[in-house]
């Protein structure tokens, strides 16, 4: 039976009362009927002149790179002499010093010859020697057979292999040069081959990952410390240089290096500060800064200086500081590492060589194949080393017998870490931290002189930019929440880039504002009855900004080859990036919120007087410099924030992602608690603190770390204003923020 008109209608009215009944509910209980249509809190997703926002970050700090580049280029521009030269030798030989030393006192190398191998026209001498005290390198002694008189000897650098230099394209170049008659003398850079720092005895394999991993790992740490990987793995190069002059058949005037990829990056490192190495051969790594950044970006920590860029450091400077001692570049055109960069720093290197009027003694050699060891580079290699070593004869490159691993195996477990026991770069640095953190210790017994310095170097070492002016902003569009509207906008920020935000605005007018930060992005507590919400509902225009990297602005195409760490993921590269401009993502979002604040106080018809701030994990860091470079941040709640940088450094493993929230060279001079000491007398709550792992510290940590604050807040009379809290599954956010709103 088909229902008549009447039935029909009777239906729809029934179901419109249904549903106005339901969206009364709705809205009675908290429920915004407009999510339900999907509210899309984005702000430039639409906009093309921004389609490539999430890339900012990357495209900020290249622009800040190339920038101090170009400076670099200005000043030797001017240089026209030998004279001039020779100045700017000795300026670049005392930079390089100072931002990769000061390096440690040597020290006995207590060489131990552990095993002869004998083959067809060489022996392979097993060495181990200690770079520093218990920081074993273990090495390969190629010796031809039926030396007469002193003999030139070439070190040998890996690349990025894990086992060092037993890798087959390796032992390839070493065994080619010991037919030609050289003593080749190979060792494991730090993390590789023999020397694994994070070596699981259970699984065979690193706990980190990879060789570029083993790399960055410890050294963020080193960087924290103001120190750097690049300082360790140079000294071992150093000390390489040591132990070959001890030997009896090697010439002391005939040293030379090479290496390819990251054994690229040694040899030119190496040989940049060893003037005892007369000739130096870096392969498939020499290009330009500018061009690697403008390419495949900062590469692992061996591969970076501390403020490097910033200090007018450049590819051609670990060149044109040996001029005129002879080098030779080996590229391929198709390498990662840009061809354009090299032969724009091979012309740059030749012009120098020839005002010492030596042009024989530079040259560049380039194949046509990737990121690979060919026969022409082999070829050409090999005639280098044997003109410039006055060790004539055929150059042509021939087959090798490969040794197995068995033959090439130094140690007794095939690792010095389960061996001997040794230090690693890890303990070496824990060890300055130490010291560091003893110094920091005496600096806080003078409190005001200590806070008033420890303010003055987090400026400088963030790279903390005060802006000055009010900036527009630009309104993309509002929704309509039951007491309260959304509104999106976003703002200029320091350098080519947007900064996204959404404002939630209660209709009753209020003075007070709370700037909210989250890693995620604006939106992430957004919603119903979540924590921006209850902060609107308690009198406060909330902003919620993507600070660069979060959000519409990130994380960007670019990882490198730091990031995909076994304890967790995070970009490192781009955090070295930071750190060649001398600047850091925390300086850069700190200085943004100070931008953000500026907007709010400069809209008339808001009339904002106080702000507080809450950030939530690795936005603590960054909110906890900004509010004490700006003290128009009368408050701070700080949820699951990191408890100190000395945490990350003080222990051998630690949380990735806090690295991006770090600032380089702090443990010299400050820590986070110095801030949340400076910040007094000003109201500061701390939810869920977080130890180096990202688990909720323990009451003995919280101690350590955090009665030097209290001690503060307490002489200041303020100590209630001085918050620490857990915030249990079970607790609501009334609880948790009732006492800190007020």
């Amino acid at each position: 039976m088909r229902p008549t008109k009447k039935h029909l209608h009777f239906i729809l009215v029934r179901r419109m009362i249904l549903f106005l009944l339901i969206a009364e509910f709705l809205v009675l209980f908290g429920v915004n009927f407009s999510m339900a249509q999907n509210e899309d809190l984005s702000v430039i997703k639409k906009w093309m002149k921004y389609s490539d926002a999430s890339n900012s970050l990357y495209h900020h700090l290249s622009d800040q790179m190339i920038m101090l580049l170009e400076k670099r280029i200005s000043e030797v521009s001017k240089l026209e002499t030998k004279s001039d030269w020779l100045n700017r030798q000795k300026e670049v030989r005392e930079t390089l010093f100072e931002i990769v030393g000061p390096f440690p006192p040597k020290t006995p190398l207590n060489a131990r010859i552990v095993d002869v191998v004998k083959k067809d026209g060489y022996l392979l001498e097993k060495i181990i020697f200690e770079s520093q005290p218990k920081f074993y390198v273990t090495a390969g002694l190629f010796r031809p057979t039926g030396l007469k008189g002193k003999t030139p000897a070439v070190i040998y650098c890996s690349g990025h292999t894990e086992n060092g230099f037993r890798s087959k394209t390796y032992q390839h170049v070493i065994l080619n040069l010991v037919k030609k008659g050289f003593i080749v003398f190979a060792f494991d850079p730090v993390g590789q081959g023999e020397r694994l720092e994070y070596f699981d005895p259970e699984t065979g394999v690193s706990r980190i990952g990879g060789p570029t991993l083993e790399h960055s790992f410890p050294g963020a740490q080193c960087f924290l410390n103001g120190s750097s990987q690049a300082r360790y793995m140079i000294w071992d190069g150093i000390r390489a240089v040591d132990y070959l002059l001890t030997r009896k058949e090697v010439d002391p005037e005939r040293i030379g290096i090479t290496g390819r990829s990251g054994g690229g990056t040694q040899s030119s490192y190496i040989a940049a500060f060893d003037e005892r190495i007369k000739a130096a051969a870096p392969e498939c790594y020499i290009n330009s800064f500018k061009r690697l950044v403008e390419s495949i970006g900062p590469q692992d920590a061996e591969q970076n200086f501390y403020h490097g860029i910033a200090s007018g450091i450049d590819h051609a400077d670990l060149l044109e500081v040996r001029a005129p001692k002879p080098a030779l570049m080996i590229t391929t055109t198709r390498d990662f590492f840009s061809i354009q960069g090299a032969r724009e720093t091979a012309n740059k290197v030749a012009n120098v060589y020839k005002l010492f009027n030596k042009e024989k003694n530079f040259s560049m050699v380039e194949d046509d194949d990737g990121h690979a060891s060919t026969k022409k580079n082999r070829e050409a290699m090999y005639a280098f080393f044997q003109e410039h070593l006055s060790l004539l004869g055929d150059s042509e490159d021939e087959d090798v017998e490969y040794l197995s691993a068995e033959e090439l195996k130094i140690t007794e477990t095939g690792q010095v870490i389960s061996s001997l026991m040794g230090e690693t770069v890890f303990s070496l640095n824990k060890k300055e931290a130490i010291l560091n953190l003893k110094k920091l210790q005496h600096y806080r017994l003078k409190i005001n002189s200590h806070l008033k310095q420890a303010k003055s170097t987090a400026l400088k070492l963030s790279g903390y930019f005060k802006p000055t002016e009010a900036r527009d902003a630009v309104f993309t569009g509002r929704h309509n929440r039951v007491g309260y509207s959304i509104e999106k906008y976003f703002i200029q920020g320091d350098g080519d880039y947007v900064i996204p935000f959404i404002m939630m605005v209660p209709e009753k007018k209020t003075t007070s504002a709370v700037i909210y930060l989250h890693p995620e992005s604006k939106s992430a507590d957004a919603g119903r009855n979540e924590e921006m919400e209850w902060f609107v509902k308690n009198g406060y225009l909330v902003l919620a900004p993507d600070l660069l990297g979060v959000g519409e602005t990130g994380p960007g195409a670019f990882r490198g080859d730091a990031y995909n760490f076994r304890l967790g993921k995070a970009s490192y590269n781009i955090w070295f990036a930071s750190i060649q401009a001398a600047s850091s993502l925390v300086g850069i979002h700190a200085s943004d919120i100070s931008r953000l604040i500026n907007y709010l106080q400069s809209r008339e018809n808001l009339k904002i007087e106080k702000i507080s701030a809450v950030a939530h994990r690795e936005m603590c860091p960054a909110l906890l410099h900004a509010a004490v470079f700006d003290d128009r941040i009368t408050k701070v709640a700080l949820v699951e924030p990191l408890i100190s940088y000395s945490s990350i450094v003080m222990n051998h493993f630690y949380k990735p992602s806090f690295i991006l929230s770090s600032v380089a060279g702090s443990m010299t001079a400050y820590d986070l608690p110095d801030l949340c000491a400076a910040f007094a007398p000003r109201k500061l709550l701390m939810i869920n603190i977080s130890d180096h792992n990202g688990k909720i510290a323990g009451e003995k940590m919280l101690e350590e770390e955090l009665s030097f604050v209290k001690s503060i807040y307490a002489n200041k009379k303020v100590s209630d204003d001085f918050e620490i809290r857990n915030w249990e599954t079970y607790q609501t956010i009334e609880k948790i923020f009732s006492s800190w709103v007020k």
